[in-house]
């Protein structure tokens, strides 16, 4: 008995470029970027050290490291995990609901840091241990 085969099996073989261009120009890219996000780490750092430390300044210069780190990140995924070669529908699978991620993360630690500060602004009594104590002994006072 011979096994017949109803439909020949299909291989898509990778399109692999010798052209190194792509990734050298990613490399010096990332490098820049990170070169880049150092320098401005040291300059928090000695704004940090001063006398009299400019909170605006150093707000907007974190800002911008997050803005490189997300070109950084951009970069990565597009070159080196081959998504900027996909369709856009894939590329929008991808980038949408990790967005939506995003939001949900800022938004459970938005409201947990709201949370915590209606707290500590409308505490209730709080009961220190010498107060638990007192009643009981009280208590074992009047028995006796």
């Amino acid at each position: 008995m011979s096994a017949q085969v109803s439909s020949p099996e299909i291989t898509f073989h990778p399109e692999h470029s010798d052209n190194t261009k792509a990734i050298w120009r990613t490399f010096w890219i990332l490098s820049a970027l990170t070169i880049i996000e150092l320098s401005i780490g040291l300059l928090i750092y000695n704004i940090h050290k001063g006398e009299h430390p400019n909170a605006t300044l150093v707000l907007a210069f974190k800002g911008m490291v997050c803005i490189l780190t997300l070109a950084k990140a951009y970069y990565i995924v597009s070159v080196f995990m081959h998504l900027g070669d996909e369709v856009r529908n894939m590329i929008m699978t991808i980038v949408v609901p990790l967005g939506l991620f995003v939001w949900f993360i800022a938004a459970f630690l938005w409201d947990g840091t709201s949370w915590k500060n209606l707290r500590n602004k409308y505490n209730r009594i709080e009961v220190t241990p010498t107060e638990q104590v007192a009643p009981a002994a009280k208590e074992k006072g009047a028995k006796d």
